[in-house]
Order: structure tokens, then C-alpha cells, then sequence
């Protein structure tokens, strides 16, 4: 049998809801053969963040080369890359293996509200990733750092989106989960399309965004159009959210594999 491949690159969560962990499960059940380079290794459950340690940037450079060189790599994502030189390190290696579909999850604080981002990581993240980006998948509060200012309304999602293409982006979804109508919206240059999906009452949100991202990069590994790719991944994740596990004593997760038990 032959899948397409995907790469994630990025942290390691210990309580299997997000992080590399998240974006494995996500892969295999959309049929996509998942690889991994580990940016960070968190000791992390339902409740918070109480340690991390990033890899070194030579380590993790190792790992992306020993898969595209070997294996070959249809579509990638990035998760937590807490630091400037991690960052440079996976911007480099998607350039050097002319990696195109690339999804970045800006990702900057834990459920629990640990930061994963350090400040001297943004202006790397945008001047860096970002214009590498296929897809950019930042929530309003990743928005407001990236950019420099409070998004709320519908409408500022909707300039957020544009601002974020004119970085460097080849589309962005400014994702409207902490607002109260939850609408993401997708910019790709040309055309803008609002996403809606019924909200659910949940606090088992652990992973939503690793999973929204990398079932984005698995779509696109499949040969989706990003509008569709986006479209496919809104559906997976409500779904997700909706088959949510009650497990630990903080944020739940969501449930990739949900179509294994008796909510698929």
C-alpha cells in the first residue's frame, strides 16, 4: 500500500492530546503515513505545562533530513518551535528540500497557559516561517501577537486574514474558536470565505489546533486544494471536538480517532 506522507515538526506532549502525538493520530486516520521531527519534549497533562526541553536545532535538522531524504515528504506542518534558532533550523530545512505545502500553527501558549513561544521567536516566526507558509492557522490570540493588535470583530478576522497573506502567507485561516460566533476565516489572495460550524459546549479543547492543522497538511499531502483542504479540516475538528475524551482533571482533549468508537 502506498500513502502520502507528512512530516510534523514540532513538540512532544506527554499526556497524548496535542503536540506530535495529536498530529500522528490526526495523519493515520485520514490515511496519511505520518512522520515527525521533535522540536521539544514537554512533561505535560490535561492540567499544564511543568517542564520543557527543546532539542538542539543540529538534532532536529538530523530528523527532518533523515525522513525527506529517505521516505520523501508530500505536505508538513509545524507545531511548538519555542525558540529563534528552531525556528531558523525548519526554515531552512523547508527551503533546502523545497517543501510547498507547508501548514504553520503559530502555536505560542499551552491550554493550561504556559508559554511555548519565546518573545524573541516572533519576529523569527514572522519573517522566517510564515512567508513559507501554505497555510497560516493562527486562533485571535496568536493573531494579536503576529500582528500587533486586539482582533475581535468578524471584520478585523477578515483584515487579519489579508495582513497575514501580505506577510508572506499563500493563505491564511484566522480561526474565531475564543469569539462568540467561533467563524474562522480563510483568505488566499483572492478569494475570502467565512467557515462556520455549530459550537460546542466543551471544555475538552486540548489539541484543537494541532489537529485543525495537521488534518490540513494531511488533506493537502492528499492532493486538496487549500480551500478544500481547510474546509475538510473545519469538519474533522468539529467532530473532533465533539467526541472529545474525559480523561485528567483539567482540558480534555479532543478526539482524532473519534470515527473508531461509537461516536463515528
Amino acid at each position: 500500500m502506498k500513502l502520502p506522507v507528512a512530516l510534523t515538526m514540532a513538540g512532544s506532549d506527554s499526556g497524548g492530546g496535542a503536540g506530535i502525538q495529536a498530529d500522528l493520530k490526526t495523519f493515520a486516520m485520514l490515511g496519511v503515513h505520518g512522520t515527525s521531527a521533535i522540536t521539544a519534549i514537554t512533561a505535560q497533562n490535561t492540567v499544564g505545562v511543568t517542564n520543557i526541553l527543546d532539542l538542539p536545532p543540529s538534532l532536529i535538522r538530523e530528523q527532518i533530513a533523515a525522513v525527506v531524504e529517505d521516505i520523501g515528504v508530500q505536505a508538513a506542518k509545524t507545531g511548538m518551535l519555542s525558540s529563534a534558532a528552531i525556528i531558523a533550523t525548519v526554515a531552512e530545512a523547508v527551503t533546502r528540500y523545497e517543501i510547498a505545502k507547508l501548514v504553520v500553527d503559530p502555536v505560542m501558549v499551552a491550554k493550561g497557559g504556559a508559554r511555548l513561544l519565546r518573545d524573541d521567536a516572533v519576529n523569527a516566526l514572522r519573517e522566517r516561517l510564515i512567508p513559507l507558509a501554505a497555510v497560516v492557522t493562527p486562533n485571535l490570540p496568536e493573531a494579536k501577537v503576529l500582528l500587533g493588535r486586539d482582533i475581535r470583530t468578524l471584520e478585523e478576522r477578515r483584515g487579519a486574514a489579508r495582513e497575514l497573506v501580505v506577510m508572506g502567507a499563500r493563505a491564511a485561516v484566522v480561526k474565531g474558536g475564543h469569539a462568540d460566533d467561533a467563524i474562522d476565516v480563510f483568505f488566499d489572495g483572492s478569494q475570502v470565505v467565512e467557515l462556520r460550524a455549530e459550537r460546542i459546549e466543551t471544555t475538552n479543547t486540548h489539541g484543537s489546533g494541532c489537529v485543525f492543522s495537521a488534518a490540513i497538511a494531511a488533506w493537502l499531502a492528499r492532493g486538496a486544494e487549500p480551500i478544500d483542504a481547510v474546509r475538510q479540516a473545519k469538519t474533522f475538528i468539529t467532530r473532533a471536538i465533539a467526541n472529545s475524551i474525559e480523561i485528567g482533571h483539567g482540558h480534555g482533549p479532543v478526539n482524532p480517532a473519534f470515527a473508531l468508537g461509537d461516536g463515528g
